[in-house]
């Protein structure tokens, strides 16, 4: 039983001991939560500039910063984290689910001899991984919409969710649990778009720069790159964030609703607001994503470390 037990742990056949998978998953989704913490005043930004104007109305926001001091203004500190613990919920629920697919499906598609999948298949596997890690995310992102759009509202007109399980049970009750998944075609797109092009800017971009002879293959060219990769994902992916945006937020008038779906969207923006509001948001959006995975992966290698030197040392 003891041999079994060493064995299980990695000790018997030399192999180094390593944290279960449901950990692994776990420590995923905290260190994510842990990121959304710091970064969730420039979600909401992003989520304030993309309905700002909406149906041809004067832009409330002139850029990402008058946005963000208006917020402070009206709406105090505790304004800018509206909508935080709806924030959380998408990254327990996105991110823990994304990894989870991404791993199993890594593990089975990889040779008997140990032959991890090649560069094409592991982009398949990571829009598959995302795609469905958005599915299971989406109540929570309609949640996060709502809750960061409703201080822009005159005060008889917002919804005023007190939190995201408020959100949700309230959202069901009222509009039916099918809303919960409004907007999740445009959510998988998104999510399909960002691994397509963080996986395919990140290696173009690596190779880039160690070709032109300024950089080796350290830290720095790795920064570099992501930052590159950051601007590249976040052109290509606006577009259906702006459609998954407004589609979430949408009322019902008249009893229809406001959109018939996202293409719908992104033509009456480009029609009354200009083909470049495609881009609303664009500043928090890429000032977002980089420290967020940067967050990200400093709360996971801590978490790693602290259950290695607690369960797996000795």
């Amino acid at each position: 039983m003891a041999a079994t037990a060493s064995a299980g742990a990695g000790g018997m056949d030399g192999k180094p001991r390593t944290s279960p998978k449901s950990v692994k998953f776990l420590f995923g989704g905290l260190a994510g939560m842990g990121a959304t913490v710091f970064v969730q005043p420039l979600d909401l930004v992003k989520n304030r500039m993309q309905l700002s104007g909406e149906g041809a109305k004067t832009r409330e926001y002139k850029t990402s910063f008058h946005a963000l001091t208006s917020i402070l203004k009206a709406e105090g500190l505790r304004g800018i984290y509206t909508g935080l613990s709806a924030g959380l919920l998408r990254q327990a629920t996105y991110t823990t689910t994304r990894l989870g697919i991404y791993t199993v499906l890594f593990e089975r598609l990889t040779g008997a001899d140990g032959t991890p999948p090649g560069f094409l298949l592991k982009a398949v596997i990571g829009m598959t991984a995302g795609a469905t890690g958005a599915f299971v995310g989406t109540p929570a992102e309609v949640a996060l919409i709502r809750m960061t759009a409703d201080g822009r509202l005159p005060p008889d007109q917002r919804r005023g969710y007190k939190n995201v399980f408020n959100a949700l049970i309230r959202i069901t009750r009222e509009e039916g649990v099918l809303t919960l998944w409004r907007g999740c075609i445009p959510t998988m797109a998104r999510a399909v778009v960002v691994n397509a092009a963080q996986l395919a800017s990140y290696s173009q971009s690596k190779q880039f720069l160690l070709d032109s002879g300024y950089f080796s293959d350290n830290i720095l060219c790795h920064f570099c790159a992501s930052m590159i990769s950051g601007l590249v994902t976040t052109a290509a992916s606006m577009p259906v964030d702006i459609a998954k945006t407004r589609i979430q937020n949408m009322r019902m008038i008249d009893g229809k609703p406001e959109y018939k779906n996202g293409l719908d969207v992104l033509f009456k923006v480009v029609r009354y607001e200009g083909f470049f509001s495609l881009w609303k948001g664009f500043t928090p959006y890429y000032a977002r994503l980089g420290p967020h995975t940067v967050l990200t992966f400093i709360f996971l290698e801590q978490m790693n470390k602290a259950y290695k030197r607690l369960f797996l040392s000795g």
